[in-house]
């Protein structure tokens, strides 16, 4: 079990929240708090103390007025959600590899939830911080069908993370594939959306894309569809190919680097998506969720 890490907010996110910062606002809201995760650490490794006067706040393009900022060395609940579908770019022992890998890293008190999927997920190991029981589950991993991704992940929100609302903040799921959907009946956009609003953090290890990069008629690339979800909901892509790493890196960040930022909205729009940014003083680097839906 371990501890270190962050990365920078990518271009693409700030040209996404920029985008959506024009319009008219609303009125002043007067609203209680809100909790918004981020991810902070200095760029040269310093362990010194980042505070609310290192970071400026905009919700819907107003600025906000941060009210605390704590560290957050919570445990946190994981969710792996591995590709089981046939034409997947790898095969069954290094999938189980990378499982095995955060079975080995998480920290006290955190618990993962292996779950496999294909045209349906199913549970191959039942939460727990035990490493010879994941093991166990490994043997249910397949090759076989077409991957339903979004409808996994709404399976997974709505039976396995929901639930845990209030329990603890640190809802995680962690996307072991190419970002390939075939067939789903839930939507990108209304999957994303929900994450959002859930406050559920998704990373990736990233698998080569089986499509070639091929266009999707109503859906984003395989890799868009990757990007998309961790930049917006404040994960981030690793390699599939450097399993161990990459879950050394998140299991660390969620344990070293996150934090609980409060703030009381004020001039903001509930009725529509509103853009969230987060800008720190040079030198450290900083994530978060894009965007937080309508109520």
């Amino acid at each position: 079990m371990r501890y270190v890490l962050a990365t920078a907010l990518s271009l693409f996110t700030l040209i996404s929240i920029a985008a959506g910062q024009a319009g008219p606002r609303a009125r002043p809201t007067g609203e209680r708090a809100v909790l918004l995760d981020v991810i902070l650490a200095r760029e040269d490794g310093s362990p010194a103390q980042i505070t609310a006067k290192d970071l400026a706040l905009f919700d819907d393009g107003a600025e906000q007025a941060i009210q605390n900022l704590a560290p957050d060395p919570s445990p946190a609940r994981i969710v792996l959600l591995v590709d089981n579908s046939l034409t997947l770019r790898t095969d069954v022992a290094k999938l189980a590899q990378s499982l095995r890998e955060f079975a080995y890293e998480i920290y006290e008190g955190d618990q993962l939830l292996v779950v496999g999927y294909d045209e349906k997920p199913e549970i191959l190991s039942e939460w727990t911080d035990n490493a010879k029981q994941i093991e166990a589950g490994l043997n249910l991993l397949r090759k076989k069908g077409e991957p339903r991704l979004f409808d996994a992940l709404g399976s997974i929100v709505d039976q396995a993370l929901r639930p845990l609302t209030g329990a603890g903040r640190k809802r995680v799921i962690v996307v072991i594939g190419d970002g390939l959907d075939r067939g789903s009946k839930t939507r990108f956009g209304q999957i994303l959306a929900e994450l959002q609003a859930q406050d559920i953090t998704v990373y990736a290890l990233q698998i080569p894309d089986r499509t070639g990069g091929a266009l999707r008629r109503d859906q984003p690339k395989p890799a868009q569809v990757l990007q998309l979800f961790t930049e917006g909901t404040g994960g981030r892509v690793l390699p599939f190919t450097e399993a161990s790493k990459a879950a050394k890196i998140i299991c660390d960040e969620l344990r070293k680097n996150r934090y609980v930022l409060a703030y009381t909205p004020f001039k903001i729009s509930y009725s529509d998506v509103r853009r969230l940014l987060v800008t720190a003083e040079p030198g450290i680097n900083v994530r978060f969720k894009a965007a937080q839906p309508p109520h």
